[in-house]
C-alpha cells in the first residue's frame, strides 16, 4: 500500500513522462527523514530531470512543502535504472545508478582550471554538502 507522499510525486511524475507504466515510487524512514527513491524508464529521465534539473527541484520543492503539511523531512532520489547496452561495459554490473547533477549536453567547463584539492574546491564541496542538510 502506497502513502500519500508517494501518490503525490508518482501522479505529477506520470503525468510529465511517456512511459508512465514505468514510473516506480519506494520509500525508505531513516534518522535524516523520508526518502523517496523514483525510478523512471530511461527515456524519461531527462523529462523528470529537467533542464539545469530544474524540474528535479521543482519536485523537492513540492515534497518541502507536503513535509511542512506532515511534519516531516522529504528527500527525493532520482535513479537511473538503465541496463548497460551492448556497446558499453557494466562498471560494477549493477543495474541501477544515482543520477548526478550533471546533465548530458550541457556543457559545465570555464575557461579556468580548477585544482580539486585546492582550499577553494574543498570549500565548495564542504559548503555544498551543508546546503543538502538544510530544512528549506
Amino acid at each position: 500500500m502506497s502513502t500519500i507522499d508517494q501518490q503525490f510525486i508518482e501522479y505529477i511524475v506520470k503525468s510529465l513522462v511517456g512511459f508512465p507504466d514505468d514510473v516506480a515510487v519506494e520509500r525508505i524512514i531513516d534518522e535524516k527523514g523520508v526518502l523517496l527513491t523514483l525510478t523512471v524508464n530511461p527515456e524519461d529521465l531527462g523529462r523528470v530531470i529537467g533542464r539545469r534539473g530544474a524540474t528535479a527541484q521543482s519536485l523537492r520543492t513540492l515534497l518541502r512543502a507536503l513535509g511542512t503539511k506532515n511534519s516531516a523531512r522529504y528527500n527525493l532520489k532520482i535513479v537511473n535504472n538503465d541496463e548497460p547496452r551492448d556497446d558499453e561495459q557494466a562498471n560494477n554490473g549493477e543495474a541501477a545508478t544515482e543520477v548526478s547533477g550533471e546533465v548530458e549536453g550541457v556543457d559545465n567547463s570555464t575557461d579556468e582550471s580548477v585544482d580539486n584539492d585546492s582550499d577553494f574546491a574543498r570549500k565548495s564541496r564542504k559548503e555544498l554538502a551543508e546546503l543538502d542538510d538544510l530544512d528549506i
